[in-house]
């Protein structure tokens, strides 16, 4: 049995009228926000999130059939899902960033440096370019294997390969055997 006020909250917003989200924020923010502190600790991120929810509530609007599911159902799912998503992206953002302190990049001296590996671009230009390609964006432009497959728009499995075959041409350069 749907409510009179659920009635109207899906009318408005299968019509694009913009009362349906006053509607839904004054009847179902506050569970909504129950909701998405399962799952995010923080409040200013909650909110943010509640934010981010309502705005894809109302974006996919027209894509809501209450033949498949009651109103809560639907909207549960968006802010859950939202929720998960922010805190996905929170943990790449975090596996992503340089830990400087950690980071013996600076402390190296010209000593320690190895001489014959410092013309490594001009050795890399040696090589067929669709292994050079793949490289300078694996080592160069620090892409992780699925991110220059996509950029590059190659198969993931021909990365692999290019990559194998391109670092094997290079120890032929720098170990000749």
């Amino acid at each position: 049995m749907i409510s009179p006020i659920e009635k109207q909250i899906v009318t408005l917003l299968q019509n694009s009228d913009k009362k349906a989200i006053s509607l839904l924020y004054a009847n179902y923010a506050d569970a909504l926000f129950g909701v998405i502190k399962k799952v995010i600790s923080d409040d200013d991120t909650a909110e943010d999130v509640l934010q981010e929810t309502f705005v894809k509530i109302w974006r996919y609007a027209k894509k809501y059939d209450a033949s498949k599911a009651k109103l809560f159902t639907w909207l549960y799912r968006i802010a859950y899902n939202t929720a998960i998503d922010k805190v996905r992206s929170q943990k790449n953002k975090s596996n992503k960033e340089v830990q400087m302190e950690t980071s013996a990049v600076y402390k190296v001296t010209s000593n320690e440096l190895n001489q014959d590996v410092l013309d490594i671009k001009k050795h890399l230009r040696s090589l067929d370019e669709k292994y050079q390609i793949v490289i300078n964006a694996l080592f160069f432009e620090g892409m992780t294997q699925q991110e220059a497959s996509d950029e590059l728009d190659i198969p993931l499995g021909t990365i692999k390969s290019r990559l194998k075959i391109g670092l094997r041409e290079l120890k032929k350069i720098y170990d000749p055997q």
